[in-house]
């Protein structure tokens, strides 16, 4: 169990609020330009979100949980996009949320996966 587990998942939730506020605002920020970019951004941003989660938790049940719970707001938010009148709903952009948020859960079987254990070490 992590020291700081409270600390970790607060910042958790913060990414959460980021990701659905640029989901839904109408002009999110746009830090690169090439063609399908945003495809990248909702992978990394569910990727991020996904080791960020899977870290929180070591049980598998609890791993599944956070992975079926992040796939169904990718999902979700695509549909609230599409009902916004201003944004844009996009199966490929879901498929992207789906992808980062399995990578996000395989990394967390890597030595990143023990990135805030290691960062909760080395603080005492």
């Amino acid at each position: 169990m992590l020291k700081h587990h409270r600390i970790w998942a607060g910042a958790g939730w913060l990414l959460i609020a980021l990701v659905v506020t640029f989901s839904l605002i109408p002009h999110p920020p746009e830090p690169l330009s090439f063609d399908n970019v945003d495809k990248l951004e909702h992978l990394l941003a569910y990727a991020v979100l996904s080791l960020w989660l899977n870290q929180l938790y070591s049980s598998a049940l609890s791993r599944a949980l956070v992975v079926v719970a992040l796939i169904g707001l990718g999902v979700g938010l695509e549909f609230v996009q599409g009902w916004s009148g201003y944004r844009m709903f996009d199966v490929l952009d879901m498929l992207a949320n789906g992808v980062g948020v399995l990578i996000g859960w395989l990394l967390a079987f890597t030595p990143l996966g023990h990135a805030f254990a290691h960062i909760e070490r080395r603080l005492g």
